[in-house]
């Protein structure tokens, strides 16, 4: 299962754990997008993958997206929690309660739900494999993007102590933190910045290259890599790890 999967990296990933043969169900309040990957999955020789409605915000829906696609296949090896919001951007005292509510609530209480509601699953067969993206912003500061920087940063602390409650049951719980990302989500943030700075987009989008030692945008197919070496077998011992992909502007 892939959540968020009908745009940017959440349909990279999708399309990256197709090609390694997994069978896909995607759940997303973006339902056009989600098709439209599931089509693209067909067109590569795929198995075909199913599309649900479902914002993970809503424990209601959460439960449904779940139960669906246990009917499938009667398990569920792979959760990739990538649905996640930009949030606002601006100075803290200019943010308001509903602002930091509605990213809280699909960036980390999202992520709660799809864990809670996919555990009980994984530990009828004794194994399986959580990814949560979260970003680097969990790792540094991101100036006038407090609601974000502060989810984020909590997707991490609930990776690590799932992983150690998970353990026993054999499956494994990590995240990726994935750096400034190629895309149109990315082109937002950089013109709400430049809204707020004067500077141009493209100045921004030179800014944040020039940040990393490899001076480039990370593209979304270069987290799908590392989501599907997690969801391997070879990463068989990894769990509990927050994985840079970033080019390099973090290193911790």
């Amino acid at each position: 299962m892939v959540t968020g999967g009908g745009q940017g990296i959440g349909r990279a990933i999708a399309l990256r754990l197709a090609a390694e043969g997994a069978h896909l169900v995607l759940g997303d309040v973006n339902l056009t997008g989600c098709h439209e990957t599931a089509q693209f999955i067909a067109e590569e020789g795929g198995a075909p993958a199913e599309v649900f409605a479902a914002d993970v915000s809503s424990e209601e829906q959460v439960k449904n997206l779940m139960a669906r696609a246990l009917g499938l296949q009667d398990r569920l090896d792979i959760l990739v929690n990538n649905s996640g919001i930009a949030g606002p951007t601006a100075p803290i005292e200019e943010i308001t309660l509903g602002e930091w509510e509605d990213t809280m609530a699909v960036n980390l209480r999202g992520v709660f739900l799809c864990c809670k509601h996919a555990m009980p699953i994984m530990k009828v067969h004794r194994g399986g494999c959580i990814v949560n993206v979260s970003s680097v912003s969990a790792k540094r500061p991101l100036v006038q993007r407090t609601p974000y920087a502060a989810s984020k940063m909590a997707v991490i602390g609930l990776t690590r102590t799932l992983a150690a409650e998970a353990g026993p049951w054999g499956v494994r719980v990590n995240a990726v933190c994935p750096g400034a990302v190629a895309g149109p989500r990315q082109d937002q943030i950089l013109q709400a910045v430049s809204r707020r700075t004067g500077e141009s987009v493209e100045q921004l989008r030179q800014k944040k290259a020039a940040a990393s030692p490899l001076q480039t945008l990370v593209d979304p197919e270069d987290v799908a890599g590392v989501v599907a070496f997690l969801c391997l077998p070879d990463a068989r011992a990894v769990t509990g790890q927050d994985i840079n992909v970033s080019a390099g502007a973090v290193m911790y």
